[in-house]
């Protein structure tokens, strides 16, 4: 455990705790990729993912779903067309539209990011019974739903 950055403060704790979770998370996740003969990011994942989930939606879509930078999101659909992991074609209705979906490659990096993720799943709640689990899952929806309320 991390004790250099955990402060006398049980609040300051739990949301550095957090982080630290998902600082792990993403390295071990990203590890095996990275290793791989894709370099994919963070970033680039959920925008493979996005388009696993909605084939055909355009980058105006991205935008709008995520609330993402348009320009930032450009930048990154262009370098995973030129790297092959996404493929676009003009809207029959609307040629200024691009659909795009995932190429094979696209949805073979993305399987291989859902596999890894399951697997750090059973490794980070591993030893811990169902009720622990559900208790975990209900705490962290509360800091969530804490967070996502407007300030009093």
């Amino acid at each position: 455990m991390d004790n250099v950055n955990l402060s006398s403060d049980p609040e300051e704790d739990v949301l550095e705790l957090v982080h630290r979770v998902m600082h792990q998370v993403r390295s071990q996740q990203y590890q095996v990729l990275r290793d791989g003969p894709h370099d994919i990011t963070h970033m680039e994942s959920k925008v493979l993912s996005y388009f696993g989930r909605h084939p055909g939606a355009t980058q105006s879509d991205l935008a709008r779903d995520t609330g993402r930078d348009k320009a930032q999101l450009a930048r990154l659909i262009k370098g995973l067309r030129e790297r092959g992991l996404l493929a676009g074609e003009a809207d029959a209705a609307d040629r200024r539209h691009v659909r795009l979906g995932l190429t094979p490659a696209g949805k073979a990096v993305l399987a291989g990011l859902r596999q890894q993720g399951r697997r750090l799943a059973v490794k980070a709640v591993a030893g811990m019974d169902a009720r622990e689990r559900a208790q975990l899952l209900g705490l962290l929806q509360r800091v969530s739903a804490n967070l996502d309320a407007p300030a009093s």
